[in-house]
């Protein structure tokens, strides 16, 4: 009786009932079955498959789907063999991504026959039909989660038995179990020209500390030791909130980029930020750094160097004061690493605007740089900008990406004679070879 009471919930409630049989036979008789009774049919849940494509926050968004699916009684398949219904989450922002995103959905169509879909190009509802007319359902980007929740049981009806309803406190992921991705917020307050997550997700909005905090929590509870906190700009957390203050485990916590990132460093994890603007008040997540509370790497979209690119993608355009800023991050600590993306060959960048990147990239010492090429989107301002660049002169110039530590972003570390280690393992290495991507090394 206890290992099955260990599971809690209805089990544990069942498991009790059990327990008052066997002392009040006379409260609780039942005529025991007839010895030919065949066995009882323990049911199967429905299984959903997910194909998920994009960038890490359709990555969240999938996990936390698989999550609300699994809270609802609904298996999750590895695969097509199995799968009940698949769920294909899209990219609509890159024309390259919405056509992987069609294909994929065309795949899952052809192995199975039963797909809905959802997220970013589920906001284009006519496309996809057009494209695939067989799919079951298309939800958008918008109310997410509650539409997936409508679309998934009217396919394929869940499976009504909730004794054997468990899922991990940390919800359904995707990630290896030793990192996680936090996602803070949604939407974007920038009208960069060549970006269109603005009109598809709509303006910035932050979640609350009480209900992200406690997530964060519940992750390292699970055995989580790595959190890469994402959002389109992590800096711009909480002003749509007021910066307002939340109760979080006996304190208050400010609903602002330094106040949240102290809370999360409070859990003993790694905790990693990505896409921050130079905004003044980053200056004090430096501090941060050195007391150990946050990984000492910012990830910093510039986008560009030159003034008049960067006026035509409709970004803040003040090199000499970011430059200066760079530089006081370093006095008040040497050791963070600042990691930055470029993008190159917007319509109108010229040869003289490539070399001045190029220029600045040197006086500003950023650790990392990698660099995209740019890409017409639909909807996006940009692409009526005159003089496109050849796609030849995009793959000259494109940058190399030396190695980072976010995984399944940047480099990789190739270990010798690593021994008995698992994944996950924290150790420390000297480094003996370096690519213009990776780093080889030895156990020190």
């Amino acid at each position: 009786m206890a290992p099955i009471c260990l599971y809690g919930g209805w089990l544990g409630m069942g498991c009790s009932v059990r327990a008052l049989r066997m002392i009040e036979p006379q409260r609780f008789s039942r005529a025991p079955p007839p010895a030919h009774a065949p066995p009882r049919a323990v049911p199967t849940p429905p299984a959903i498959g997910m194909i998920s494509r994009g960038c890490l926050r359709a990555l969240v968004d999938s996990e936390r789907i698989l999550t609300r699916l699994r809270a609802e009684r609904f298996a999750i398949a590895p695969d097509y063999n199995g799968a009940d219904l698949v769920i294909v989450s899209t990219c609509g922002f890159l024309d390259s991504g919405r056509a992987e995103s069609l294909g994929a959905i065309a795949e899952a169509l052809e192995a199975m026959g039963r797909v809905t879909v959802t997220r970013c190009l589920g906001a284009e509802a006519e496309t996809v039909s057009a494209a695939h007319p067989k799919v079951l359902a298309t939800t958008g980007p918008r109310r997410q989660y509650e539409a997936v929740m409508d679309a998934v049981p009217a396919a394929v009806p869940p499976w009504l038995d909730p004794k054997f309803d468990l899922i991990p406190p940390q919800g359904v992921k995707r990630a290896p179990l030793h990192h996680a991705y936090l996602k803070i917020s949604e939407g974007c307050d920038h009208g960069c020209r060549f970006c269109i997550i603005l009109a598809m997700r709509g303006k910035l909005a932050s979640g609350p500390a009480t209900a992200v905090l406690p997530e964060a929590e519940r992750l390292v509870g699970a055995g989580v030791y790595e959190l890469l906190v994402i959002s389109q700009d992590i800096s711009a957390y909480g002003p749509d909130l007021r910066h307002a203050e939340s109760a979080w485990r006996a304190a208050r916590w400010r609903a602002h980029i330094t106040g949240f990132a102290r809370g999360l460093g409070s859990l003993g994890a790694w905790v990693r930020l990505h896409y921050a603007h130079p905004f003044p008040h980053v200056d004090h997540l430096m501090p941060l750094m050195a007391e150990g509370l946050i990984i000492p790497s910012l990830h910093i979209p510039f986008q560009h160097a030159a003034l008049s690119v960067l006026r035509a993608m409709r970004r803040a355009a003040d090199e000499a004061k970011v430059v200066r800023r760079l530089a006081r991050w370093r006095q008040i600590f040497p050791e963070s690493a600042l990691l930055s993306t470029f993008i190159i060959g917007l319509p109108g960048e010229s040869e003289a605007d490539f070399q001045h990147l190029l220029d600045w990239s040197e006086e500003a010492q950023r650790d990392r740089v990698g660099c995209f090429q740019y890409e017409d989107v639909v909807g996006a301002a940009a692409n009526d900008l005159p003089g496109h660049v050849a796609e030849e002169v995009k793959e000259d110039g494109t940058l190399c990406r030396t190695c980072s530590d976010a995984p399944e972003i940047d480099g990789n570390l190739f270990m010798e004679d690593a021994g008995t280690v698992s994944p996950g393992d924290i150790l420390t290495v000297e480094v003996t070879e370096a690519s213009d991507y990776d780093l080889w090394d030895r156990v020190a």
